[in-house]
């Protein structure tokens, strides 16, 4: 996955068990709620929620949890003053972190954020600080199995995707981040079922993490950040040997 840190691919093999969390689920319904509030509780006409949903399901969150989540939105998420808030800093040996949260209290979120970079040698800085090294892109995955990989390819570039890329279990087409749904729209006109679709952040370079103890901590703040209830997304810039990662395992 050229261009990809290491911690995504972490993240992604990870995603099945840290799905079985209630932390997790709560993420899930966070973002289903504000997905509704911001663009209306129909699936059909909204994009954002319907990925969002096909999202939580893929993951294990159970129906009810998702009805819920959307019962709130058109509800009591009224009066709620749920935001969006990107925390950036330097991890230790350098590593850029950017992070994505939904809170309710921007204090109690900063505190805890601060305090989680202070504990595992790093430095909470200023907006804008990292956030140049992420390019945001989007991101529409699509199961290998059963699927004709030239005919998915020519629609994808022809809808206006940008790259296309073979991984182990799923072909990856990359797109603008304004161009996510029209592309997803029209894979799915062409009768391709979407594993998932988001917006992502791709570090634009990477740092190489080759001392054991730089890596520990450096993994228990990510895995700190990560476990917060606020937090939605976690992007990080490093790479890491597979040996030295499984000797840390």
């Amino acid at each position: 996955m050229s261009g990809h840190s290491k911690w995504a691919n972490i993240k992604h093999r990870k995603a099945k068990v840290d799905a079985q969390k209630g932390a997790a689920f709560a993420k899930f319904a966070r973002e289903i709620m504000l997905a509704a509030k911001e663009g209306g509780v129909d699936p059909d006409s909204n994009f954002r929620l319907r990925t969002a949903i096909d999202k939580a399901k893929a993951e294990g969150l159970p129906n009810d949890n998702i009805t819920r989540a959307i019962d709130k939105a058109s509800g009591a998420m009224e009066d709620s003053n749920l935001e969006s808030i990107i925390y950036e800093g330097y991890g230790a040996g350098g590593v850029a972190i950017l992070v994505e949260t939904l809170t309710d209290n921007r204090n109690r979120t900063a505190g805890d954020i601060r305090s989680y970079f202070n504990k595992f040698s790093g430095n909470l800085g200023e907006t804008g600080c990292v956030g140049w090294i992420f390019k945001p892109e989007g991101i529409i995955l699509i199961a290998k199995q059963g699927i004709n990989q030239d005919n998915l390819f020519e629609c994808s570039i022809n809808a206006g995707a940008e790259d296309f890329i073979l991984e182990e279990e799923d072909y990856k087409i990359i797109t603008a981040p304004e161009s996510l749904q029209s592309v997803a729209e029209e894979l799915e006109k062409a009768g391709f079922k979407i594993k998932n679709a988001e917006i992502t952040r791709n570090p634009s370079n990477t740092v190489n993490i080759e001392d054991e103890e730089i890596a520990k901590k450096l993994l228990k703040l990510l895995d700190n950040i990560e476990s917060h209830d606020d937090v939605q997304n976690v992007y990080a810039n490093f790479e890491i040997d597979d040996d030295l990662l499984e000797n840390l395992g």
